[in-house]
C-alpha cells in the first residue's frame, strides 16, 4: 500500500477515477489479507480445541470417578478415626465437605483469573489491525 502511495505522489496528473480505482483495489487487498489472517488464527484456535476436547472429557470423567473413590476412602478413614463416638460418619462427611469446598473455591477463582488474563479474542489479528489503524491515520494526515 505504501509503494502505491509513493507512486501516486509522483504522478499527480492521474485522474480522480484512477486514484479511486487504485484505492479500491488496495482496500480490497488490505481487507482480504486481514480476513485471511483472522481465519488462519481462528482455525488454529479451533483445531487446538478439537484436539484437546476429547482428551479433556475422558480425563475429566476419570478424575471424577477417582475423586468419588478417594472421597469414600477419606470419609471411611475419618469415620474410623472417630469410631465409637456419636455421629462419627456425619463428622467425617462434614470435614471432607469443608476441605473440598475450600479447595474447589480456590480452583474456580484461579481458573476465572486465568481465563480473564488470556482472553478468547484473536490477539495477533487485533494487534495487526490496531497497527493498521495507526498507519492509516498517519497516512491520511500526510495526504491532506
Amino acid at each position: 500500500m505504501a509503494t502505491n502511495t509513493v507512486h501516486n505522489m509522483h504522478h499527480n496528473n492521474r485522474s480522480v477515477a484512477e486514484v479511486l480505482a487504485d484505492f479500491k483495489e488496495e482496500l480490497k487487498e488490505f481487507t482480504s489479507t486481514r480476513i485471511q489472517m483472522l481465519r488462519a488464527e481462528m482455525t488454529e484456535k479451533t483445531q487446538a480445541w478439537k484436539t484437546a476436547a476429547p482428551t479433556l472429557v475422558i480425563g475429566s470423567a476419570l478424575l471424577w470417578i477417582s475423586l468419588l473413590l478417594f472421597t469414600g476412602m477419606l470419609v471411611s478413614v475419618i469415620a474410623w478415626a472417630f469410631a465409637g463416638r456419636p455421629y462419627a460418619a456425619l463428622v467425617a462427611f462434614a470435614i471432607v465437605f469443608v476441605v473440598y469446598a475450600l479447595a474447589g473455591g480456590v480452583a474456580v477463582m484461579y481458573g476465572i483469573r486465568t481465563l480473564k488474563a488470556s482472553g478468547v479474542a484473536p490477539a495477533r489479528t487485533l494487534k495487526v489491525l490496531k497497527q493498521d489503524q495507526i498507519w492509516l491515520q498517519t497516512e491520511a494526515k500526510t495526504q491532506v
